[in-house]
């Protein structure tokens, strides 16, 4: 439905220094930082690095630098972020890269990346459907956390729904359910879309409509209970 987009870390370095010497450069500088509670400006050893690139700079510490490199890098226009070999990753690459890696990010929720077209297309974030009155028809979306369907719920299906501000629910009924069989238990975003229901300080959707929303190519998971 929507077209897909694409830890900062770094690693700092003197101007006159050998990487070696330059990861010592950067622990010292964190070490002062946890001292003084944070950086309060820009160090004048330790300049910030993208994530490609710290690792470059981790990987040409950790390896000799070989006859031709090993007198370091005279020139300092070579020691720029700028000028490094690798370019720097895109927001969906380093979602993709996250959760690869640890099931998550630490950057931000890859909702925030869209939340400009879900105000377009009238989805309501989930911190604001407090504010909404019952009975209101309404559309949320989010990445499916968690799937429910107990035994003891005739059939109905419990969907919670994450984006960048919290959690939604959305019920679904049963005839719903077997309409959108595949794409309520396969899809990792959604959008879920019918009246708004408040019940025991309970916040939910009944769902009439649903679609799957391609959002990232980051394989998210669920818990799911069937």
């Amino acid at each position: 439905m929507l077209a897909e987009i694409g830890a900062l870390n770094w690693v700092g370095e003197r101007p006159s220094l050998r990487s070696g010497q330059a990861l010592d450069g950067a622990r010292a500088g964190a070490t002062a930082n946890r001292k003084t509670g944070g950086p309060k400006g820009p160090s004048p050893t330790i300049q910030p690095y993208h994530r490609r690139d710290a690792l470059w700079q981790v990987e040409r510490a950790a390896r000799p630098a070989g006859p031709l490199f090993e007198s370091g890098f005279p020139n300092s226009e070579l020691r720029t972020p700028n000028s490094e070999p690798l370019a720097p990753m895109t927001p969906e690459e380093r979602l993709v890269a996250d959760f690869g890696g640890t099931g998550l990010t630490v950057g931000p929720h890859p909702m925030a990346y869209r939340r400009a077209e879900m105000k377009a297309l009238g989805v309501r974030a989930a911190a604001e459907l407090v504010r909404i009155p019952a009975g209101k028809r309404v559309r949320i979306a989010g990445g499916v956390i968690a799937r429910q369907r107990p035994g003891t719920a005739k059939g109905f299906v419990f969907l919670s729904l994450e984006d960048e501000t919290g959690i939604s629910n959305a019920i679904i009924t049963p005839d719903v359910f077997e309409r959108n069989r595949l794409t309520v238990v396969q899809e990792q975003f959604l959008m879920v879309e019918g009246k708004l229901e408040k019940q025991d300080n309970v916040i939910s959707v009944r769902a009439e409509r649903l679609c799957a929303l391609a959002i990232t190519k980051a394989e998210t998971s669920s818990h799911d209970f069937y």
